[in-house]
């Protein structure tokens, strides 16, 4: 035999059939336990009043339990197709009702000695055989009608559940979307001002605009891949503002000031991206810019009693003075802030005493990745 024709046959593994097993008993366990508990509901008493205390019709009622279940299993799927007229649970409740004088008859017949008489010429076991079968009509039906109305809400609630965990998942995707399209309206709003203010010093031949350019083409390389975040934290908010601020102060460098402070303990919880930096931005061109005499930025994130408290306050123009209202930005910041935290959050604008704006956040105190 040459090399090339001798072939090795691949060993054969039980794997597979013992894994299908396993699986098959563990989804028919609650059936068998319901049978046996019932069988012995019904033939430990009767043994304990008609026959001593010896497992006579114990065993009896077992085994009847046993072909009760092998009939109600086999009709749940055999026939795979039904006249219309025959409901399934029918022909399972009349198999089961079928099955009972059929095995109680074979197990007279088995349990008798050879060469013994038949049961049927003996009055004692005549009636034994037909107290059994009598019982065993009475009541294996109405079990095999417990089981099935048990089937019937185990499938309900499984199928409400999955109803429940399908809808929970398109209300997220849903939700999602919205960040996104909510973030893709904050990403241009705040690059389209940015780059307005270069063209401005570009326009008026301002030394300072190569430097300005610069400044803005280093923060958008950090900025833009965070746009795609679904959740960023606020250190790496702050460190965005930091570098926006910057290029705000050198742009005018005269007119405004700024300090940003982010607790330790604080700089590791989530946000939704440009949380900060919309709040900074909206001071700057809302408060800062339009002030003759322009003004100062403070920002400081705490974190205390399980929440996270942010403060923005400007000594800019005011309220009242702001050229515009507010801008967009902080309608969109609050509907994010909802989004994120299911309307556990709040925004607060007030005055900021002697002049200027205060903006406050607050909201849960979460974890980046939570």
């Amino acid at each position: 035999m040459s090399r090339e024709n001798l072939v090795v046959p691949a060993p054969m593994t039980a794997g597979p059939n013992l894994g299908e097993a396993r699986g098959a008993l563990r989804a028919a366990w609650p059936r068998i336990k319901f049978t046996l508990v019932f069988a012995v509901l019904v033939g430990f008493p009767l043994d304990l009043v008609i026959n001593g205390g010896r497992p006579w019709y114990l065993l009896r009622a077992v085994g009847l339990g046993v072909a009760g279940l092998a009939a109600f299993g086999l009709f749940e799927h055999w026939p795979a197709r039904l006249p219309e007229a025959l409901a399934r649970w029918v022909l399972q409740v009349l198999g089961v009702a079928i099955a009972m004088p059929l095995t109680t008859l074979a197990i007279w017949v088995l349990s008798t000695a050879p060469g013994a008489r038949p049961f049927w010429t003996s009055q004692d076991e005549l009636l034994n055989f037909a107290m059994v079968t009598l019982l065993s009509l009475l009541l294996a039906p109405w079990a095999a009608l417990a089981a099935l109305v048990r089937q019937k809400d185990a499938l309900a609630r499984h199928q409400a559940l999955a109803f429940d965990l399908e809808r929970s998942e398109l209300e997220r995707q849903a939700l999602d979307a919205r960040l996104q399209l909510l973030k893709a309206q904050v990403a241009p709003h705040f690059l389209f001002n940015t780059l307005a203010n270069v063209q401005a010093l570009v326009d008026a031949g301002s030394p300072r605009a190569s430097a300005v350019l610069g400044s803005l083409i280093a923060y958008l390389r950090a900025a833009v891949p965070r746009l795609h975040d679904r959740a960023t934290t606020l250190g790496q908010e702050a460190q965005l503002v930091q570098a926006y601020l910057e290029l705000m102060h050198m742009r005018i460098p005269d007119r405004l000031a700024f300090a940003v402070h982010v607790d330790e303990d604080a700089a590791g919880l989530r946000c939704p991206p440009m949380t900060l930096l919309t709040l900074a931005e909206n001071a700057v061109r809302h408060g800062v810019d339009p002030s003759e005499d322009g003004g100062r930025i403070d920002i400081e994130v705490t974190r205390r009693d399980g929440r996270c408290l942010v403060r923005v306050t400007d000594t800019g123009a005011g309220l009242r003075l702001a050229a515009g209202g507010l801008g967009t930005g902080l309608a969109t910041l609050r509907e994010r802030l909802r989004l994120s935290f299911a309307g556990d959050a709040h925004v607060r604008i007030s005055e900021n005493e002697p002049r200027g704006v205060c903006a406050e956040l607050d909201f849960p105190a979460e974890r980046a990745g939570v």
